[in-house]
């Protein structure tokens, strides 16, 4: 996937218009990083570039911490986040918690 943007919204897109995205915790693996959250300095787009060589994939680190209730301004300083890692194996659980999302609830 590299810095491929993979597009969370497109399962969500119904006659041009958006439907809220449910929440989705991307759950732990063996293969996940930890950093120390430094607010003056990090980042959740550097982080993902770090990790995943692009920077569009924010939003998947904070799936993978929802106490900070998908609000990056919501990290403490000096918190310990998790990475979800690698990449693809990431988006994966994602589009496997969304197709159980859909599944449960009877969406198309």
């Amino acid at each position: 996937m590299g810095n491929q943007y993979f597009d969370r919204y497109q399962d969500f897109k119904v006659d041009g218009s958006y439907k809220p995205l449910p929440f989705i915790k991307i759950e732990p693996k063996n293969s996940d990083k930890t950093v120390v959250y430094n607010a003056q300095r990090t980042r959740l787009d550097k982080l993902s570039q770090q990790y995943y060589d692009n920077p569009y994939h924010g939003w998947l680190i904070l799936l993978a911490n929802p106490i900070y209730g998908g609000v990056e301004e919501n990290i403490p300083d000096k918190e310990i986040i998790r990475v979800p890692f690698p990449l693809t194996d990431s988006i994966q659980q994602y589009i496997n918690a969304v197709e159980e999302y859909r599944r449960l609830n009877g969406i198309d």
